[in-house]
């Protein structure tokens, strides 16, 4: 629902002048420069005669999002058929600081990025091209203005750069809205890898959204009294998604949108010929996630079924339809198990994980570390399978809830053996989410502080 600007100007609503319907109303104020916004630009007036909100909470904001894995469906989703995504407990996290020293600040630990601008600069930029959440397409000629406004030295690389320029656009387009940018410094640090497939952009995507739309009112601080941590109401939650969505606009240029859907919702999502639902109640079921650290292109992976298919029309057609049948089944027993999980769904659980393998096999996306990988859980009695591209990268392997702790360390050094990276989590964690500072774990304010 959106709201009126100011008191004396009940029926003008932000979309009316945003969107160029209407002017906003000149109330005979004093001239100054202001900031231009949409499509109205007006230009010239005292904050005073927008009726622009200014409000901006002054307490430090503490948000997380879960990264995703793909359960089921990899490469078939591409042909149209159902894939499952489930939230990784492996998770994002970024803290606003309000302050009033004139600068807006970006801190990435994790790979080694800060940097500063000054917020009145900004704040003469014509920034009528961002658009708004709910569909302006960011063309190569904004990327370039965006480029211009970040000032990148010659030495930056790629990851950096796209980082930076979803935090500007992120920052300018919301945070418009107020009588004047806001000064603040902003720090994200992840639990997750980088490249990995794991939805780390679309973390940081949710986790700026988020942030920024509570700093400026947009959304209201959902964390009450005596809480640890909070979580937004369904509208907000879509709020929060359009704008992330804008911030995988920008790093991946056509994103499908699962990644930064089950950021914001969390638990498992079914996402079938971009239509996107959320699976009612899943389980959180505990896994390995294993990255073997083998880089792999998605692009040539995807390819490389596509050709398959055509060449072997009456062999690939039918894997693909029966891994959309495992979906369907997993999608079933799921849904069993929010109400009453027992050891026979565990058991359903890793015959789909295994005949899945054995079809992403056979669609040739495995590679000899992920054989290995399947090699070594076997041996404890584990069922795995990959996530995601295949070619390498990650894998997941299914955690029996009676397995004994000293058989899940077993594997996991022998996975670390083989000179993989391995993490006990779990899936079906919450989406993004507010905390308070005490309830964060040591690990993660340590990262927030490490730049």
């Amino acid at each position: 629902m959106l709201k009126p600007i100011g008191k004396g100007n009940s029926r003008l609503v932000r979309s009316d002048w945003l969107g160029g319907r209407k002017k906003p109303p000149h109330l005979g104020y004093p001239r100054a420069l202001v900031w231009s916004l949409g499509a109205a630009r007006f230009r010239e007036q005292a904050p005073e005669a927008t009726g622009l909100p200014g409000a901006m909470l002054s307490e430090v904001l503490l948000v997380s999002a879960p990264g995703k894995v793909i359960l089921h469906g990899e490469h078939a989703v591409v042909h149209g058929k159902v894939a499952l995504a489930v939230a990784l407990n492996l998770r994002t996290f970024l803290r606003l600081q309000p302050h009033s020293n004139g600068k807006v600040g970006l801190n990435l630990p994790n790979i080694g990025v800060r940097r500063a601008w000054d917020v009145a600069s900004l704040q003469l930029l014509d920034t009528s091209f961002l658009g708004h959440s709910d569909g302006a397409v960011l063309t190569a000629e904004h990327v370039e203005k965006l480029k211009e406004v970040a000032g990148f030295p010659e030495d930056c690389v790629d990851p950096e750069r796209l980082a930076v320029l979803a935090f500007l656009y992120l920052y300018l387009s919301i945070c418009r809205s107020q009588r004047a940018l806001p000064s603040l410094d902003v720090t994200v640090w992840s639990e997750l890898p980088t490249g990995a497939g794991l939805g780390s952009s679309a973390a940081y995507s949710v986790c700026l959204a988020a942030a920024l739309l509570t700093a400026c009112e947009e959304i209201p601080y959902p964390l009450k009294d005596g809480e640890a941590a909070g979580r937004w109401t369904e509208e907000n939650l879509e709020l929060i998604n359009k704008w992330a969505f804008q911030g995988e606009r920008v790093i991946h240029g056509n994103p499908s949108g699962v990644d930064n859907a089950v950021s914001t919702w969390g638990g498992a999502l079914r996402y079938q010929q971009g239509k996107i639902s959320s699976l009612k109640r899943p389980p959180a079921l505990k896994i390995l996630l294993i990255n073997t650290k083998v880089p792999r292109s998605t692009k040539a992976l995807v390819a490389n079924v596509r050709s398959r298919l055509l060449k072997f029309p009456e062999i690939v057609a039918p894997l693909l339809t029966s891994i959309d049948a495992i979906s369907l089944e997993c999608e079933r027993v799921l849904g069993e198990m929010a109400a009453a999980p027992t050891p026979e769904h565990y058991l359903v659980l890793e015959e789909l994980i295994d005949m899945n393998q054995h079809h992403l096999n056979a669609l040739g996306v495995g590679h000899a570390s992920l054989d290995r990988l399947c090699q070594v859980t076997t041996a404890h009695g584990l069922h795995s399978k990959l996530t995601g591209a295949g070619g390498g990268g990650c894998g997941i392997t299914l955690l029996r809830p009676d397995l004994e702790q000293p058989e899940v360390e077993a594997t996991k050094r022998a996975l670390s053996g083989c000179g993989f990276d391995c993490w006990e989590t779990s899936i079906g964690a919450p989406g993004v989410s507010v905390h308070t500072a005490t309830s964060l774990d040591a690990s993660v304010q340590q990262g927030l502080d490490s730049l």
